[in-house]
This record gives C-alpha cells, structure tokens and sequence, in this order.
C-alpha cells in the first residue's frame, strides 16, 4: 500500500494576498478583510496540500512557493495537469460546485498558503465581477486545454505526444541563433506525466532523437538541433503509427 504524503502544517504566522493575481481588482480594505477570514498553511515539498478524496472544500491561494496538480491511474500512473506558481490559485471548482475535489495537489517547494471558506468565496465572486470575469477566463483555459489534450490523446500516439511536450517546452537558445534548448529539463517521470505516457517511453524517445542527431543532451540542457524534424514528428496520425 502507498504511503500518503505528509499533510501540511497551520502557519504560525498570517501572510498577505498582496500578489495575488486575482484579487488586484480589491482595494486595500477588501484585501485586508479576506486576509483574516484565511487559514494560513505552510507546506513542505512532499507535502500533500489537497486529496481528491477530501471532504475539504476551500480555494487555495498560492502566496509563496510552487504547487503541482495531479492525478493518478488505477495502475498508479502519474497525469500531471498544471503547476501553480506565487500569485496563482487552486480549488475553484469545489469551492463553486461543493463537489468532490478533481485532483490531487502536492507542494514542489516550500509554500505558504491562503485557503478561504467556499462560502466566502462564493460571496466575492457575487460583489466583485472583476475577480469573477478572471475565474471564468481561467476555466475557459481549462477548458481549451482539456480539448487539446484529449485531441492529442486520440490522434497521436504515445511517442508524438513527448514529441508534443518538448516542443512546448523548448525556448530558441540566446547563444546560438536558429536553435533551441530545454533548460532545465524535466525529468523523466515529470515529462511522462505531462505527455500522458510512460517515463520508459520518453527515455526511449530521447535516445532515439540522439542517435538521429535531433537532440542532443548535455548535463540539464537537451539542445533541439534539427527543429523542423522534431516538428514533422508531432504530425497528427493513427495512434498506432510510432515513427
């Protein structure tokens, strides 16, 4: 049986929503106010800060640190679905539909954390339709997102689809013109769980565009260096068509 990871720990100190991205439309007072109808949370890395089994409902602001949403198989496969940086928020969901949580949220970094009371909240997305404008621009990207993922899941096979993640996360390289790095580069397991696959699978895909000299990695920089072939292989064909 798998061990659940830590939960985390009440702060011992209140913090303050100043950089929070959703709440710049409040004024000073405003702010203040929420901040004290808060639970403050401090979380460790490791730290399970929300369980898609838990009864708790509250939305959760990122006030510090970095959170990763996930989710997990029947076999026990990771699916990673975002990363929430300082500024960001999670628990919208639950928190508007008193439904059960969508995923499984673990801090990366140290966190502090603001989590406020689903009705509360309710009540500021009534008073405040900037803030509710922005909760519904960022469920429309979810939404968006959740297309393209399922597109790619039913035309492109498992290979195409770490072939997909890297050119997301390639970045044109500031020393040498017409080429293309990934720093730092994920590992493995990370990139399996983003591209919905195997980490055999992507260590399989990236020995595979050494040796045909597309990529070429170097200690935490893979160097993209025949882009236009990396891109003919994300084209979208039978799942069954592995390059």
């Amino acid at each position: 049986m798998t061990q659940s990871p830590p939960s985390p720990e009440p702060s011992t100190e209140a913090g303050t929503l100043a950089g929070v991205r959703l709440l710049r439309s409040l004024d000073p007072g405003e702010l203040e106010t929420l901040e004290r109808q808060c639970r403050w949370v401090a979380a460790r890395p490791g730290d399970e800060v929300v369980n898609r089994e838990s009864t708790n409902r509250d939305i959760f602001f990122v006030v510090s640190g970095k959170v990763a949403i996930k989710n997990f198989s029947l076999s026990g496969r990771e699916v990673a679905f975002a990363t929430m940086g300082a500024g960001d928020y999670f628990g919208e969901l639950s928190a508007i539909d008193g439904k059960q949580r969508s995923a499984n949220v673990v801090a990366v970094e140290d966190c502090k954390l603001a989590a406020l009371d689903p009705e509360v909240f309710r009540t500021l997305l009534e008073t405040h339709p900037k803030v509710s404008l922005m909760v519904l621009e960022k469920m429309a990207a979810i939404v968006r997102n959740c297309d393209e993922r399922i597109m790619d899941l039913a035309t492109l096979s498992a290979y195409q689809r770490v072939y997909s993640q890297l050119l997301k996360m390639a970045r044109e390289d500031p020393v040498r013109p017409d080429s293309w790095l990934i720093y730092p580069l994920p590992t493995q397991a990370q990139i399996a769980a983003e591209a919905s696959t195997t980490r055999e699978t992507v260590a399989r895909v990236l020995s595979q565009l050494a040796h045909a000299e597309i990529a070429e990695r170097k200690s935490k920089t893979l160097y993209i260096r025949q882009m236009e072939k990396l891109r003919t292989l994300c084209e979208r064909v039978a799942p069954n068509q592995e390059s």
